[in-house]
């Protein structure tokens, strides 16, 4: 469903979700909504947010640090300003879950479904929150990959923690998520950065590192290393080799998320045991967690046969 909001348009030239914000709203109706605080518009807007379908949602001030200076349009090879107002001071972050099962068949045509899903819910939660705040008086715009960097943001936003693997960790999902963004002049409370032992957690665990198959994720600490024009300048953090990992994909002709199916954080939240894992990852336990990690065989692939065959096993739907 995203690549559909993408190629619709009357502008041949643009990638909407993707190169470009989305233009697909309504306009801004004249009369705003008044709101007794930002922290009750804040309020009104994480529970309208999560009616559309959001899993996470959460506020930040825009930083114009995490802002592309320009962008560019692959089908036209060209540069062209990025046209986010800088006094559209407010940033929703939304975190959509991937599926876990399909998460675990990694890499396989398969489980571009958990992507493609992520994307295509992200789609439908930006949009349907953006014109909800536009239909109350305010300016908004939708935005997904395009525009600014999601994970500085969502991090700002408290939606989780930065890992070896170059990832958002959230305390639901792991980093089985994909963000999107609404920026808006809506008055809004900001929230604060969250911290539950990821840093700790990747200083001792290189799980993601050692299955890289091109070799992309760092093995040391954090630094300001480099490694092409694809990281950023002056940051001191994990950074990964973004081109080396891309022109994995290609070869593959098909998602590649390994790092993100091995990361001990990758489970199953609804589950007891995996809740208690994720405490222990943050204590000074969390090699004991580690090791169990390992031991139990987490993070192994999945055959997508396999994955057909219990599908095939529970029966039809009684929905």
């Amino acid at each position: 469903m995203s690549d559909l909001f993408t190629e619709y348009g009357e502008d041949e030239d643009r990638r909407e979700g993707f190169s470009d914000a989305f233009t697909l709203q309504r306009e801004v109706v004249p009369e705003q909504v008044e709101f007794d605080s930002p922290t009750a518009a804040a309020s009104e807007i994480k529970r309208v947010a999560r009616a559309f379908g959001a899993d996470l949602v959460g506020i930040t001030r825009l930083d114009p640090r995490w802002l592309y200076t320009e962008k560019f349009s692959d089908l036209s090879g060209t540069a062209r300003p990025n046209d986010i107002p800088m006094d559209l001071d407010s940033v929703i972050v939304t975190a959509q879950a991937m599926d876990y099962e399909l998460v675990r068949t990694v890499p396989s045509a398969l489980s571009g479904a958990a992507t493609g899903l992520g994307y295509s819910h992200d789609a439908l939660v930006v949009l349907s929150l953006a014109q909800y705040i536009r239909n109350l008086g305010y300016r908004a715009i939708a935005s997904m990959n395009d525009s600014a960097l999601a994970i500085p943001m969502a991090l700002s936003a408290g939606l989780g923690e930065y890992s070896r693997l170059g990832l958002l960790i959230t305390k639901e999902f792991g980093p089985r998520v994909r963000l999107g963004k609404v920026f808006t002049d809506l008055p809004l409370d900001f929230d604060q950065p969250i911290q539950f032992g990821v840093k700790e957690f990747c200083d001792t665990c290189s799980r993601c590192a050692d299955a890289c198959p091109v070799g992309a994720i760092p093995t040391g600490p954090p630094s300001t290393e480099r490694h092409n024009e694809s990281n950023l300048k002056g940051v001191k953090k994990w950074s990964v080799d973004g081109e080396a990992c891309f022109g994995y994909w290609a070869a593959q002709n098909s998602d590649c998320a390994i790092c993100m199916r091995v990361c001990p954080y990758n489970k199953d939240y609804s589950r007891w045991w995996a809740r208690l894992g994720q405490r222990l990852a943050g204590t000074p336990l969390r090699g004991l967690m580690l090791w169990l990690d390992v031991k139990l065989k987490f993070g192994e692939r999945v055959k997508p046969k396999d994955w057909w065959a219990r599908a095939t096993d529970q029966g039809p739907s009684s929905a």
